[in-house]
């Protein structure tokens, strides 16, 4: 990364305000079955500062991402204080200063049919809206790639970076809006020593910026370890050292502790911190309280400003050739404003259809096995609409309809959100959207999608099976498998928000088994026991047949052919078969009223559950 992409990034996004992060006897602790409680935080304090990059390191199960967990608002229930800036405001912990902070996850959560630029853009979007110029958020998109080190790969999309690339790109996106605090949780693992050095120098050359960056990291080389200008360390739940990485060897050595010469001070710490050389943490835990270990590294402030300056003329030269000018450049440094949840439902929709219509697997093999299905099904029950002695026959092909569209909508939508849940999560957090506009949008989105799906299928298995040839009974079959479509989907979401993939999967199956016994045709309502009969009225497949066979035998169709090799068609009047089955007397209207209220409940109920769930750790 060169000096000047480094500058440019100080250059046009907007001037951040420092915040420092000031906690003080952070307390958190868990049941252990019988054993009582198990104390993850016992009463820690400490403080980071602006302009200053931090670690938190220790080892596994210290407490590290608990910590971490609790200053950015990701987890509640601690005990203690957490002040920004000195000042304990009305706002409890990290809501204070939620909305001006960004937590950066251990997996980076990316959508992989969307290139790097097409990602900026949507955030882009998503975080500063119109407040500026299409020009002016091109020029910062381009400078924060620059910085991070992306600008090679701007076409390319985010399910083929490497590690190291998504780790960064990653970051680039919470560059947007210029966050004054940053968060990352173990932005190191999985890449290599050369990755990994990028990314730690990326985030110095930041926190040089202005900004607050708070990372947790296991176990660094020692020239990772000097880069941080100030490190907190944690042993079984207690802080052991806290202060400036260059200081960490004299700290140990006052406290009886010798580092051997050319050991890594980082692996030093460590042992001591697994109780290696004898359990040190209480005596530790006192003496990491004396401030004398931290040496501030931020830059004055007069110093920052002779930089910017220095480099605003750097950056113009090199920019000549695009014909940026102040004006351009001042435009970006304007403060930014958060669109409203308007523009970002129409956003997220757009990105709901571009990522349908790039997966092939969301929408085109969906597509196609919808017509083979439909095929299949026009082949199997051929021409037995136009024919009387085929009615109960053809009373199968209209519950085989409503079944089929139940497991393909419900199957998917189980799965639905619990992959898209890690996105969601991070985005909601980091304050992209509010969950509702997310919601909406992808619940608008649905229904197109199923409208498709419905009428690939319907419209080739209908004509094939001879159903009345008439407009509105075609139109009304149709509407009805569309609200099918969407109120098993309501049902597989509801499911995807309660409980595991496998275990969603399984109450679907189970759930769409009850429907379709209580449906009325595998036992006719007329056959059904009073207790099963009133049972009935709680399957939605009931409602869905009811309203297929009011399409097709309803609303006051006349005799149907009866072939000449057949002696006699008992169901040769429409009306007779509607009695006999017990559907006589229902309405069509009524059917898509009871599926409407359906649909709205599972959703509502969906969003609530979901919310809960987004809400946990």
């Amino acid at each position: 990364m060169s000096e000047v992409s480094q500058r440019a990034v100080l250059l046009h996004l907007p001037q951040t305000k420092n915040i420092d992060i000031e906690f003080e006897n952070i307390t958190y602790s868990v049941r252990n079955g019988k054993k009582g409680k198990k104390h993850i935080l016992k009463g820690v304090s400490g403080k980071f500062k602006s302009g200053e990059l931090t670690a938190i390191m220790g080892p596994s199960g210290a407490g590290k991402t608990t910590l971490l967990n609790f200053l950015t608002g990701f987890q509640t229930g601690m005990g203690g204080t957490i002040k920004s800036n000195g000042t304990l405001q009305s706002k409890k912990g990290a809501d204070q200063y939620r909305k001006e902070s960004c937590y950066i996850l251990q997996d980076d959560q990316l959508q992989p049919y969307f290139t790097v630029t097409e990602a900026m853009n949507i955030a882009a979007d998503l975080k500063v809206g119109y407040s500026i110029s299409e020009k002016a958020k091109a020029l910062l998109i381009d400078d924060i790639l620059d910085t991070i080190g992306l600008s090679v790969c701007k076409e390319t999309k985010c399910g083929r970076l490497s590690g190291g690339q998504k780790k960064r790109l990653s970051i680039a996106l919470e560059l947007i809006d210029n966050p004054p605090i940053m968060f990352l949780d173990e932005p190191t693992t999985g890449l290599d020593s050369s990755s990994s050095l990028q990314c730690i120098s990326m985030l110095k050359a930041l926190a040089r910026g202005g900004r607050t960056i708070i990372c947790t990291i296991h176990q660094p080389c020692a020239t990772i370890y000097e880069m941080f200008d100030q490190v907190y360390v944690m042993s079984a739940g207690s802080c052991i050292y806290q202060g400036a990485s260059t200081n960490t060897v004299a700290y140990l050595a006052a406290n009886g502790l010798n580092c051997p010469q050319y050991h890594n001070p980082a692996d030093f710490l460590l042992e001591v911190a697994n109780g290696e050389y004898g359990d040190f943490t209480q005596e530790l835990a006192k003496t990491a309280k004396e401030s004398k270990w931290r040496t501030s590294s931020t830059p004055p402030k007069k110093i920052l400003e002779e930089w910017k300056n220095a480099n605003r003329d750097l950056y113009i030269q090199g920019n000549n050739n695009n014909n940026n000018t102040d004006q351009d450049i001042n435009k970006t440094m304007i403060l930014i404003y958060p669109p409203s949840e308007i523009l970002r439902y129409w956003i997220l929709l757009n990105r709901f259809l571009i990522q349908m219509y790039r997966d092939w697997t969301e929408l085109y093999l969906r597509v196609a096995l919808h017509a083979f299905v439909g095929a299949l099904l026009g082949l199997f029950y051929f021409r037995c609409g136009n024919d009387a002695s085929r009615t109960i026959s053809n009373f199968g092909y209209l519950t085989v309809v409503v079944t089929y569209f139940c497991y393909t909508a419900i199957m998917p939508a189980v799965l639905k959100f619990p992959s898209e849940l890690p996105v969601l999560r991070k985005e909601r957090f980091n304050n992209w959207y509010k969950l509702k506009t997310f919601y909406a949008a992808f619940f608008t989105v649905d229904i197109p999608q199923q409208f498709l799906f419905a009428t690939v299928s319907v419209g080739i298995s209908y004509f094939m099976s001879e159903q009345p040839m008439e407009l509105s009974r075609f139109a009304m079959f149709l509407g009805m498998c569309v609200l099918v479509n969407i109120t098993a989907g309501s049902f597989g979401l509801f499911f995807g928000t309660v409980v595991n993939p496998v275990n969603g999967t399984f109450l679907g199956a189970i759930l769409t088994a009850f429907m379709l016994v209580m449906g009325g045709f595998l036992v006719f309502l007329t056959h059904m026991s009073n207790v099963f009969y009133v049972a009935s009225y709680l399957s939605y497949i009931r409602y869905g047949l009811q309203g297929l066979v009011q399409s097709i035998y309803g609303r006051g169709r006349g005799p149907i052919p009866c072939p000449e090799d057949v002696e006699y068609c008992h169901y040769r009047v429409p009306d007779v078969f509607l009695k006999e089955i017990g559907m006589a007397d229902d309405t069509y209207w009524t059917s898509i009223g009871a599926l409407c209220v359906n649909i709205i409940v599972l959703r509502i109920v969906a969003y609530c559950t979901l919310k809960r769930k987004l809400s946990s750790p």
